[in-house]
């Protein structure tokens, strides 16, 4: 089946429906806001002669165009934004990280004071410990206390 014979088996096509749609379409609506209203981008302007139908077709292209390029410098400001926020993160990190760095610091510097006093009582300790024993040792053998000072 051709495409014309399809055409004549659809529905008739309601002209007056149509010419309201094409008039809505074609007339500015009180309710969308006139293009008009922006000014032209200063690096476009019509050539002399051009039909009325493709000036306003340029200047719809055009409008487009300059709207999505606003919108991309619009986007560029927000990634500036994004990288000074960035960099002001990263600030704050390295100012964490001497921070750790300095705890780290002052953690070894304890563990080596707390690792000398435990040695330090351990040789204490074991200084007792021979003492007690010698001592021990010389109750057992009942010597006098001032012959082992003369050994």
């Amino acid at each position: 089946m051709s495409n014309i014979e399809k055409l004549h088996r659809s529905a008739p096509v309601d002209f007056d429906q149509l010419e309201a749609d094409v008039a809505a379409l074609a007339l500015p609506s009180p309710k969308a806001p006139s293009i008009r209203l922006q000014p032209m981008p200063d690096y476009v302007a019509h050539q002399e002669g051009v039909p009325r139908v493709g000036a306003l077709s340029a200047e719809a292209v055009v409008r487009d165009y300059e709207t999505a390029a606003k919108e991309i410098e619009a986007m560029g400001a927000e990634l500036i934004s994004a990288a000074k926020k960035c960099e002001e993160m990263t600030t704050q990190v390295h100012g964490a990280f001497s921070y750790m760095q300095d705890t780290a610091k002052a953690f070894r510097e304890e563990a080596k004071k707390i690792f000398q006093r435990i040695e330090d009582c351990s040789m204490l300790t074991e200084e007792v410990r021979k003492t007690c024993e010698a001592l021990r040792q010389r109750i057992e053998r009942k010597e006098p206390a001032h012959q082992e000072h003369q050994n």
